[in-house]
Formats: structure tokens, sequence, C-alpha cells
């Protein structure tokens, strides 16, 4: 089992993770500390917990941003596909005699 050391507002956390995920975990511990440090020079020391909540809060709003725009795209993606598999119309042979006379 992998274990990561990380330093958040000047506290080491030491976690534990499966062999193999300590690069994405440190990756994503890297965001957050870069957030909680941007609060941190924004409103000060709050304290650990505060701030921690408010990253927290700001990662999960960018999170449902995220998720709203994936889902408008996979709206929009699915309309197309479907108006370029949808067959075209066919005109009415009484159309085209219509239309010739």
């Amino acid at each position: 089992m992998g274990q990561v050391s990380v330093t958040l507002n000047g506290r080491t956390y030491r976690l534990a993770c499966e062999d193999g995920e300590e690069e994405r975990l440190v990756e994503l511990a890297t965001h957050v500390k870069d957030r909680v440090d941007q609060l941190t020079l924004e409103f000060g020391q709050v304290g650990d917990e505060r701030l921690l909540l408010m990253t927290s809060i700001l990662i999960a709003d960018e999170l449902w941003d995220t998720r709203k725009a994936l889902e408008v795209q996979i709206e929009e993606a699915t309309e197309m596909l479907r108006q370029l598999t949808e067959p075209a119309p066919k005109e009415d042979v009484s159309d085209k005699a219509a239309k010739s006379a």
C-alpha cells in the first residue's frame, strides 16, 4: 500500500493509497493546496476547519459547473447525432408533379 505526505496550511498529513496511485493523489492534493493557499491570501488565517470547508465548497462548485457543461455537451452531441442518423424526409410524388407543372 502506498503513502503520500501532503502539507496543507502548514500541517503535514500522511495519506494512504493503493500502489501506483501516489502520483494522482499528489496531483489532487496539489490542487487542494493551491486553492487553500489562494483563500489564505484572500481571507487570511481563518482556521484550518473553516479554510478546508471553504476550499471544499469551491472545488465542489467547480465540479458542479463542469458536470453541467458536460451534460449540455452530451445533449448537443446527442441531438447532432440524431439529426445525422435520421432518414431524410421523402418527397411525396404528388409534390414533385405539382412542382414540375
